[in-house]
């Protein structure tokens, strides 16, 4: 379907799928400027600093789809606004998730004030989900391809995040992606997906997260308060963790249950299932509604607690003073304080909030 001529700016970052969520935009008939945003800094001189290799591909890939490439720099923002509440949250022992402040501060509000600054009324991603308009307001929807679908980390938009937004991959399969940009003859056809935290990349996060934390060596215990190893800073462990606690001995693998941050305690168990992994009833903080706020204080719906996590069934619990409180219909193991809680209802993303607490127990 051929459109007018309207403005739109593409978040180009030098992977493939916002290039072509650049091209299907420019073949439908949109003015499309591409806009590869600048978030880090601190590596500039590091191995570990994709950025110039991305805007170069970036370059590329404009010279092929013959649209206009602008730079912006958002470290400053990124630092104040996602950079610092990630810290400021793993030293309080939480396990924060800083794609989704990312989104919400720098993606969907710094990226869309500066498209407006550039004269157009649109922006547009290669984020791998979906909006639809119905009545008056805009729903955030799953992709089609739920092996990609990244609605998990957009559940803070709100509508005037999402009105103006454009998802051109909504409706693809990664697989068709890599085949339309090969065809189009892109330079970044076979390139590799990025995964984890940006400003991380491929280091081991231990590594990274100590140049920022020092160390604060502590014990190990059981829940029976048995020491039966060492750590070196709570902020370097998350619930269920397995990997890194290098405890030896007989019987199963230990994972990561608790943190005591007054003495400075990490609490561990053996078995991937054990009790003290496994809730019931977690409780939500900033919770975020993408439309209205549901009329009732209790709802049946669904919930993720982690990204890539198959929908569970729950009952959520809404207070007057804004908490929310959420009880699943099977054990979920190890939810994160920290880590985003999102609700669904079918497709739909009804909203999402921070875990900020958690209830042990069989039942809810």
């Amino acid at each position: 379907m051929t459109r007018r001529k309207e403005k739109v700016v593409v978040g180009l970052s030098g992977g493939v799928d916002s290039a072509i969520a650049a091209a299907r935009l420019k073949t439908q008939g949109w003015d499309v400027t591409a806009l590869f945003m600048k978030n880090w800094e601190e590596d500039d001189d590091a191995e570990y600093c994709a950025a110039r290799e991305d805007l170069a591909m970036a370059e590329r890939v404009v010279e092929v789809l013959d649209i206009p490439l602008r730079t912006v720099n958002f470290a400053h923002e990124y630092w104040e606004r996602v950079f610092a509440i990630f810290l400021h949250e793993y030293e309080a022992g939480r396990t924060p998730n800083p794609d989704v402040l990312c989104n919400r501060e720098i993606k969907f509000k710094e990226f869309l004030s500066y498209a407006r600054h550039l004269g157009s009324n649109y922006i547009a991603t290669g984020h791998y989900a979906r909006i639809e308009k119905a009545g008056g307001a805009f729903r955030l929807l799953k992709a089609h391809d739920r092996t990609k679908d990244q609605s998990y980390f957009l559940h803070t938009l709100d509508q005037n995040a999402l009105s103006p937004t454009v998802f051109p991959l909504g409706e693809a399969h990664k697989k068709d992606v890599r085949a339309e940009a090969k065809a189009l003859g892109l330079p970044n056809a076979e390139r590799k997906d990025s995964t984890g935290i940006c400003f991380i990349g491929e280091r081991r996060f231990a590594d990274f997260l100590a140049r920022y934390l020092p160390p604060k060596p502590g014990t190990m215990c059981t829940p029976d308060g048995e020491p039966v190893g060492g750590h070196q800073g709570l902020w370097f462990y998350t619930l269920g963790q397995r990997h890194g606690l290098d405890i030896g001995g007989p019987g199963e693998a230990w994972y990561v249950a608790g943190k005591d941050m007054e003495k400075n305690i990490l609490t561990v168990v053996q078995g991937h299932d054990h009790p003290g992994l496994m809730r019931r009833s977690i409780m939500v903080e900033d919770m975020h509604w993408v439309g209205d706020a549901p009329d009732a204080s209790l709802m049946h719906c669904c919930a993720k607690t982690r990204y890539r996590q198959a929908d569970q069934g729950c009952v959520v619990h809404t207070h007057a003073n804004g908490a929310v409180l959420v009880e699943f219909e099977e054990p979920q193991r190890a939810p994160t304080p920290g880590q985003s809680l999102v609700l669904y209802r079918d497709d739909e993303v009804l909203g999402g909030g921070v875990i900020c607490a958690t209830r042990p127990g069989d039942s809810p």
